[in-house]
C-alpha cells in the first residue's frame, strides 16, 4: 500500500520572474508539486527577497505554468514583525505583467494557523522566506508548536560565515531576526538548512541556458530567469563562488529534505539569532551542546549535504513537471 503524500504549506517570498531577484524559490515551489511524496495544501507569501505582493502575483502565475492553479496563495506579512515602515510595493513592471492574478482569502498567518489546527500532527511548515509569517501564526495559534508535524526552515549560517559586516548573517534571519527568535523558541520540532550547507547544491548555466531553449511553460520562464540571474551574480560579485558558470539551490533543498533527510547530515542545536540593533544582527549563535551543563536543543540543523544526491533527486523528480509545462 502506497505512502500517503505528507501535506506541505510553502511559506515563500518568491521572487523568480523580479530581475535581479534570486531564483531559487521558483525551484522550490516546483519541487513542492513535483515529488510525489508530498501534497502542497497552500503557498503562503511573504515580504523579503520580493515584496508580497510581486511574490502572491508570481506564484500565482508559477502554479499556473505548472498546471495546478488549484493550490491557494494567501497574502501575508508585508515587512517585519518590528519594522512597518519597510513594506514595499511591487514593481510596476510585475503588476503590468503579472497583475491579473489575485491572492485567495484569508491572510496568511490566520492560514497556516488554521491548517495546522484543522489537521494536528499531519502538516509539515517549509518556510524559506522572512519567519514573519509563522511567527504571526504561533501567536494566533499558541499549540501550532505542538501540533505541527515539522518546520523546515531555509534559514541562518551555522558551521560558516558569510564575511560581510553588513550582512553577518544569512538574509531570512537578517531581514526578521525578531521572528526567527519567536519561532525558535517555540518549542516546534524545528530543522534548519542553513546557507554553509545549500550553498553547496548548484544548477549551472548550461542548465539554465537548456531549459530557457528546450523547455515549455515553467521550464522556460526559469530557464530565463535563472540566467539572468547568474549573469547579475557574475556582474555583482565576481570573486563568489560559480561567479558566472553556476547558482545555489538554497530554497530546494529545505524542500528536498522533507521526504528525503538522508540527503543532509543533521547536528542537534540550541539557536538563537541576534536581533535588536547590535551589529550582528541576524546572525545565528549555534551552540552544538558540547560544553557542561548545555541548555535543551531547539534544532536540529544541517551539517553536511549528498550534493550530487540532492542534484539527482531534483532532476529526476522534475522531470514529472516536464508533461505539465
Amino acid at each position: 500500500m502506497p505512502t500517503p503524500a505528507l501535506p506541505v504549506i510553502l511559506d515563500t517570498d518568491l521572487a523568480m520572474g523580479v530581475p535581479g531577484s534570486d531564483i531559487d524559490d521558483g525551484f522550490a515551489l516546483a519541487l513542492a508539486l513535483a515529488d510525489p511524496g508530498l501534497d502542497l495544501v497552500a503557498v503562503t507569501c511573504v515580504g523579503g527577497n520580493a515584496d508580497v505582493e510581486s511574490a502572491v502575483l508570481l506564484a500565482k502565475e508559477l502554479l499556473e505554468l505548472l498546471d495546478r492553479r488549484h493550490v491557494p496563495v494567501h497574502r501575508g506579512a508585508a515587512a517585519p514583525l518590528c519594522h512597518p515602515e519597510l513594506r514595499r510595493g511591487a514593481p510596476e513592471q510585475i503588476r503590468a505583467a503579472f497583475g491579473r492574478h489575485e491572492a485567495d482569502p484569508g491572510p496568511a498567518a490566520a492560514r497556516i494557523a488554521e491548517l495546522v489546527s484543522e489537521r494536528p500532527g499531519e502538516i509539515t511548515i517549509v518556510a524559506i522566506g522572512p519567519l514573519t509569517n509563522l511567527a504571526a501564526a504561533i501567536s494566533l495559534n499558541p499549540d501550532l508548536p505542538t501540533q505541527v508535524r515539522e518546520v523546515v526552515i531555509m534559514g541562518g549560517v551555522y558551521f560558516g560565515h558569510t564575511h560581510e559586516l553588513r550582512r553577518p548573517g544569512e538574509f531570512n534571519f537578517l531581514i526578521d531576526p525578531e521572528a526567527a527568535n519567536a519561532v525558535l523558541r517555540s518549542g516546534a520540532p524545528i530543522r534548519l538548512v542553513g546557507l554553509d550547507v545549500t550553498s553547496r547544491v548548484r544548477l549551472t548555466r548550461a542548465e539554465a541556458e537548456a531549459m530557457a531553449a528546450e523547455g515549455r511553460g515553467f521550464q522556460r520562464f526559469a530557464g530565463r530567469y535563472t540566467t539572468a540571474w547568474i549573469d547579475h551574480l557574475a556582474e555583482r560579485h565576481p570573486s563568489a563562488l560559480g561567479a558566472g558558470e553556476s547558482c545555489a539551490l538554497h530554497d530546494p533543498l529545505a524542500v528536498a529534505v522533507v521526504t528525503r533527510p538522508d540527503l543532509v547530515d543533521w547536528v542537534p542545536a540550541h539557536v538563537t539569532v541576534l536581533d535588536g540593533t547590535s551589529v550582528g544582527r541576524g546572525a545565528a549563535i549555534t551552540d552544538l551542546l558540547g560544553a557542561p551543563d548545555p541548555p535543551s536543543p531547539n534544532a536540529r540543523v544541517a551539517r553536511a549535504v549528498d550534493a550530487e544526491g540532492f542534484r539527482d533527486h531534483f532532476f529526476s523528480t522534475s522531470r514529472a513537471l516536464d508533461a505539465k509545462d
